[in-house]
């Protein structure tokens, strides 16, 4: 029997959407099935997450994620264009509050020039010209960052495969695959499905469906929840650019940030908690066989006595709105606990190895019928559709 579908897509987030609409543009006449689990798309990390359309400030000059970021701020503005969908520039500026993150600031600008993305440095006063609420002794200006809401993004996308005639199948979850010399079967909740080849973009449960489908590597996905607030409405007008402090080099979360957001309104977050749900949102929300997989691998405690000092910081943050706000506190004094206003959380997929390193970049895997996407944490969102490139790239050459 033939395969019912050349392309097999797992995941509707924004990567496995972002996939689809690229082989669509490369293969128009190719049968693409794209498999979601719940009943809409983007309701995980591709719905939940600051908004920010990333510059490549940030990442190892050379890594994929350096350059996909890159060509994934101007894809992703080029595809806002087209579709209608509101994004705003409004650049970024990363505060230094002390003599030792004004160094760090420094070597992160070099890292900025490194990878293209154009940078200014702003001194005390200057900093103080351009965002009046904000204090530090210095900052870089990243004048390319914007916002968006990528979850608009995703039903952008959604309905360019719908006009394509991509068969889209909600509640449909993959519980497994298995490949042949021919083709790729995917056992689901609903029916077995058969293609020529399988692309995965599972988030935070991808390494399980590859592990299940054979593959074997010296990694796991922990789920790392981030707690956003919202400030109020009188407080919109608070800054101008989204502000950032300066991220501890070893660790690949960019601390407690102010995101100004596509609708009007300010985000502050997020914090960087372990969870035990991978999709549940509650600060209380446990999930045993999430919670299993998580404490039975030995990276995760091998990570945990790395990073004492980080991790007791992220728990109080979890637990205190005071605490949290001290953070804040560091580079703008002016919001008051009060302030702090609910706002959905996320959770982040972040590759962690079995010796408690954080593999920071992108992670891609091929079989003979399957691309599996391994590692994609932010910033992801921002280079989803080169993301997808180098996917169907690979695929297409089978």
């Amino acid at each position: 029997m033939s395969a019912q579908s050349d392309f097999l897509i797992v995941g509707g987030g924004i990567v496995g959407l972002a996939t689809a609409y690229q082989l669509v543009r490369r293969q128009p006449a190719a049968r693409i099935t794209l498999l979601e689990k719940e009943p809409q798309i983007a309701l995980h990390q591709s719905g939940r997450n600051s908004g920010v359309i990333h510059a490549g400030v940030y990442y190892e000059p050379g890594s994929l994620k350096a350059r996909l970021c890159r060509a994934g701020l101007k894809q992703t503005i080029e595809f806002c264009q087209a579709h209608s969908v509101p994004y705003q520039q409004c650049g970024k500026l990363i505060v230094a509050t002390s003599g030792d993150e004004t160094e760090r600031l420094r070597a992160l600008a070099l890292r900025a020039a490194a990878n293209g993305a154009p940078c200014q440095w702003l001194a005390a006063g200057e900093l103080a010209e351009r965002e009046p609420s904000i204090r530090g002794e210095a900052a870089l200006l990243v004048p390319e960052s914007g916002m968006v809401d990528y979850g608009a993004v995703c039903h952008a996308l959604r309905v360019c495969l719908l006009k394509a005639g991509v068969e889209l199948r909600l509640n449909t979850e993959v519980l497994a695959l298995r490949e042949s010399a021919s083709e790729v079967v995917a056992t689901t909740n609903a029916e077995a499905r058969t293609a020529r080849y399988a692309i995965v973009c599972a988030g935070v449960l991808g390494d399980r469906l590859a592990r299940r489908a054979g593959l074997r590597f010296d990694f796991a996905l922990i789920p790392f929840r981030g707690d956003y607030y919202r400030l109020p409405a009188a407080r919109s007008g608070l800054v101008n650019h989204h502000i950032y402090p300066v991220p501890d080099p070893r660790l690949p979360f960019l601390g407690v940030h102010l995101t100004r957001l596509i609708d009007g309104g300010i985000s502050v977050g997020p914090s960087a908690m372990l969870a035990f749900a991978c999709e549940r949102y509650g600060k209380l929300s446990f999930n045993a066989r999430d919670s299993y997989e998580m404490i039975k691998f030995p990276g995760l405690w091998r990570l945990l006595a790395r990073f004492p000092a980080a991790g007791v910081q992220e728990l109080a943050a979890a637990i205190s709105r005071r605490f949290y706000l001290r953070l804040v506190h560091k580079y703008c004094s002016g919001i008051e606990l009060s302030d702090l206003l609910p706002h959905p959380s996320g959770v982040r997929a972040q590759a962690v190895g079995r010796d408690g390193g954080l593999l920071h970049d992108f992670i891609l895997r091929r079989t003979a019928r399957a691309t599996y996407v391994l590692n994609a944490p932010s910033p992801a969102a921002t280079s989803a559709l080169p993301i997808a490139a180098e996917i169907v790239a690979q695929a297409s050459g089978t």
